[in-house]
């Protein structure tokens, strides 16, 4: 028998090797971001796709998919806004940053990268920006847009560095177009263009789909807006690749300009689909997903980063011509698309795949929002965030390790004063549609959809996922609980437990 000083000495040891060992280091983080994607534009989400996904459904096979993920908004900037702060977009403001337009972030809002960067996270945004800068700045006096050509090449001084922008929102890295179609219409690295704009915008070859939808502005001569994913692709490989035998870790926030309109896959995609030109694009952009994670797996990178995939909102409203032309439904089998409150305009492709955590080849319905990335990310790096930050974010690491989501609810909003409340597998239109863009003639009918005649909306999801039938009338005490929810929600200015906010209805 051991004596008690030989066990004291032995326990003085290990407890000795346990203080000494070094603690794990913290996960990379890759977010990938698509642009106008919808939920049925992935192959392994949806049986009936006829656009080839090869790397998404990777991604998916080796990680958690997620069924019931949504935005903050069916437009692009209010998205971005909730998943880099972690609070709804709609008790700040509702529509998307325009031309030349400030930023959107109110001062002292913590960010996503910021809160990574006093953990001691390199970070870096490349890719698609629309969150504003703050143009006067560089902006000559007098300076005014045409209302058709917008602003001339010289009504800003490109010479100078343009503040508000990634750089001052936790970023140490930017490099992208802004938004690709808007001006000014050149490259940006951290806080200023490499070349300066020296015509207005002129476009000459066709989309492969759609229209162009580029404003009028600025331009960089000769640019090519076929050239513009390749490039982003080719940056962020580049920073994958300087990472490797790095002392920290890093995040890279990778938000496409695809498959958004214009609709411009390169040459090398064109036809590679059965969807026309914005599933040649799709597939464009799953090629994107695929060079990041061989560029993970070439540096040794994979086993030690969360990759997130995502999308802003659902696709653009091309996507009732892709049901007539190619038999393709980019919503799957929901209603609606970009801008509106029903599901297809906000349930979106999520996918986290962290190794060790997250469990290969799993499917879950658990409700999950962009929103709560931060306060997940900073649960899985064990930072403490303060009450006042992140107020709508809720952690959700136990969902990502297999259990149940930690969020019963969620807001859903594109316009002021259209609202939608998520409970349980109930969702109330707080409006007389849920729809906001333009519907083609015959669609609804030849779909099984009615007009309605009440002045809301009501389904239960797990019986009606398209939204077919409206039950407003049939549950007055479901639609008033509803109602009384969403007013707590948007009076009390925060959703998460432990938070605060300031009290706010929006604007």
């Amino acid at each position: 028998m051991k004596s008690f000083r030989s066990l004291f000495v032995a326990s003085l040891g290990a407890l000795s090797s346990l203080v000494a060992a070094p603690a794990a280091p913290k996960p990379n983080i890759v977010i990938l971001y698509a642009d106008d994607m919808g939920y049925g534009d992935i192959a392994v989400q949806n049986p009936d796709s006829k656009i080839p996904t090869p790397n998404l459904d990777r991604l998916a096979r080796e990680g958690l998919r997620f069924t019931d993920a949504h935005s903050s908004s069916g437009v692009c900037t209010p998205s971005r806004y909730a998943l880099l702060t972690g609070r709804y977009h709609w008790r700040q403001f509702h529509a998307i940053v325009n031309s030349f337009e400030p930023s959107v972030f109110e001062p002292g809002r913590l960010t996503l990268p910021e809160m990574l960067r006093t953990a001691g996270y390199r970070t870096a945004c490349i890719g698609k920006w629309h969150l504003g800068w703050e143009w006067n700045a560089i902006k000559r006096p007098g300076a005014t847009p045409d209302p058709k050509t917008g602003y001339a090449p010289d009504a800003f001084d490109w010479s100078k560095p343009i503040p508000g922008g990634p750089l001052a929102h936790g970023f140490d890295y930017y490099f992208g177009d802004d938004v690709p179609n808007f001006p000014p219409y050149t490259w940006f690295e951290n806080d200023r263009v490499l070349t300066a704009p020296n015509a207005p915008l002129t476009i000459t070859p066709q989309t492969a789909e759609g229209n162009w939808e580029a404003r009028p502005g600025p331009m960089v001569e000769g640019w090519d807006f076929y050239a513009v994913m390749p490039r982003l692709t080719e940056k962020a490989v580049a920073y994958i690749d300087q990472q490797k035998g790095g002392n920290r870790p890093f995040f890279l926030y990778l938000p496409f300009t695809s498959p958004h309109a214009p609709i411009v896959p390169a040459r090398e995609f064109q036809g590679k689909s059965q969807a026309g030109g914005y599933g040649d694009y799709v597939v464009q952009t799953d090629a994107t997903v695929g060079r990041v994670l061989a560029a993970l797996e070439k540096n040794g990178l994979r086993e030690n980063t969360i990759v997130i995939f995502s999308a802003d909102n659902g696709p653009e409203h091309y996507a009732y011509a892709r049901i007539k032309n190619f038999n393709h439904r980019s919503t799957g089998p929901l209603r609606g698309v970009k801008r509106d409150i029903w599901e297809g305009g906000h349930r979106v492709p999520f996918i986290v795949r962290w190794p060790g955590v997250t469990q290969p080849n799993q499917v879950t319905d658990g409700l999950m929002s962009q929103i709560d990335l931060l306060a997940t990310l900073a649960a899985a790096i064990g930072q403490d965030l303060p009450a006042t930050v992140a107020e709508d974010g809720f952690n959700q690491l136990t969902l990502w390790r297999g259990g149940a989501s930690s969020r019963s609810s969620h807001v859903h909003n594109t316009n002021k004063n259209h609202y939608a409340m998520r409970a349980g597998n109930w969702v109330l239109i707080d409006a007389p549609s849920g729809n906001v863009t333009k519907v083609p003639p015959g669609f609804d009918a030849a779909n099984g959809y009615v007009k309605n005649p009440h002045p809301g909306e009501l389904y239960d999801l797990s019986q009606d996922l398209s939204e077919r039938h409206n039950l407003f009338a049939e549950k007055p005490e479901k639609v008033a609980e509803l109602k009384a929810l969403l007013t707590r929600l948007r009076e009390q200015g925060f959703s998460a437990p432990g938070k605060t906010g300031r009290a706010s209805g929006g604007e």
